[in-house]
């Protein structure tokens, strides 16, 4: 009782605390004012996001790396493109991401509709040359012509990068997972979380979790985050966390080594294993690695096992989707 008293007093204050304790996820995502969401262009972006003939192989498609039929991702430590060539990252999930302030592990996407663009031209991920010659490939299918006029209109050229990308984006806004435990605590639900549940969010909000993982998706008030913030060289030796220089691979800053974004911790029991480079394959040591390198705190197991039990707290109800079907090209490959 005591740290529910002391959630409810976190609750009453202002800061990264009473965000992360009081709010639950919202049912939908804002859209920007050049692409507002809508029947046509979710259709169209889910066709998109489940065909591989975005990928230069015809092997890979957005879904490939990023599951909805999973936790919105692979489950893999490092994502498998064309070619079965792999990535030094994990790849994050794509449920929620509408909530994101940046895309990408290392933040360098601002939007989806730019995240969207960038693995289809990646030579490890989706690997065509040329977003011109994506373009090419889809004029080429008469179903795509159809469904980009529907969502665009057909007074101009409607299969563009631009579209298919605003398209995709679009879709991605739909993917939203409320009504966790932890939601309908917060709306008054008193026995929608076990008593470990709250003892977990309780510890989590004494340890200062919330410093980061705050707000209704549980990834920040920010952008970034140094990682690790306490370096140690124990978890550096087997997990290497430090190899990968975060934002700085992109700006080649050194101000910006080790900034990544925060990870949203909503399904995060379901998007094993864990870290930039999926270095760790279970929640539990994850979470105590967490508390080390970036709160320089010694969790106990019992402490540790009441957090693993909030994080699933977290675990949301998935919209019912139907897998698309996607255009043919009758009598002739797409190539």
């Amino acid at each position: 009782m005591l740290k529910l008293r002391l959630l409810v007093s976190a609750i009453a204050l202002t800061g990264p605390l009473s965000v992360m304790a009081a709010e639950s996820l919202p049912t939908t995502a804002p859209a920007p004012a050049d692409n507002p969401t809508t029947p046509e262009k979710v259709e169209l972006g889910q066709m998109l996001y489940h065909d591989p003939r975005l990928s230069s192989t015809g092997t890979v498609a957005c879904a490939s790396c990023h599951n909805t039929m999973l936790g919105g991702e692979d489950n893999r430590p490092n994502s498998m493109g064309v070619n079965g060539q792999t990535g030094g990252r994990s790849a994050p999930t794509v449920w929620n991401a509408a909530f994101n302030k940046v895309q990408f592990w290392d933040g360098r996407a601002a939007s989806l509709e730019e995240q969207a663009a960038g693995p289809v031209t990646n030579p490890i991920e989706m690997g065509m040359k040329s977003w011109d010659d994506v373009v090419a490939r889809l004029k080429t299918i008469k179903g795509y012509r159809r469904a980009f006029e529907l969502a665009f209109g057909s007074e101009h050229e409607a299969i563009t990068k631009e579209n298919a990308t605003k398209a995709i984006a679009a879709y991605e806004r739909t993917l939203i997972t409320p009504n966790s435990a932890f939601d309908k605590y917060v709306q008054g639900d008193k026995d929608a979380m076990t008593d470990q549940q709250i003892r977990g969010m309780n510890t989590a909000v004494e340890l200062g979790c919330t410093s980061c993982h705050s707000g209704p998706a549980f990834n920040g008030p920010g952008t970034f985050q140094k990682f690790p913030a306490h370096p140690s060289g124990y978890f550096e030796a087997q997990y290497h966390f430090g190899k990968d220089k975060g934002l700085a691979e992109v700006t080649k800053k050194e101000s910006d080594e080790h900034l990544f974004k925060v990870p949203t911790l909503r399904n995060i029991a379901l998007t094993a294993p864990y870290f930039h480079n999926g270095s760790v394959g279970t929640l539990d040591k994850a979470v105590k690695i967490m508390a080390k390198l970036q709160l320089n705190k010694d969790l106990s197991d019992d402490d540790t096992a009441d957090i693993v039990a909030f994080l699933n707290a977290l675990t949301g109800e998935f919209p019912k989707q139907e897998m698309p079907r996607l255009p043919g090209t009758p009598g002739s490959s797409f190539n």
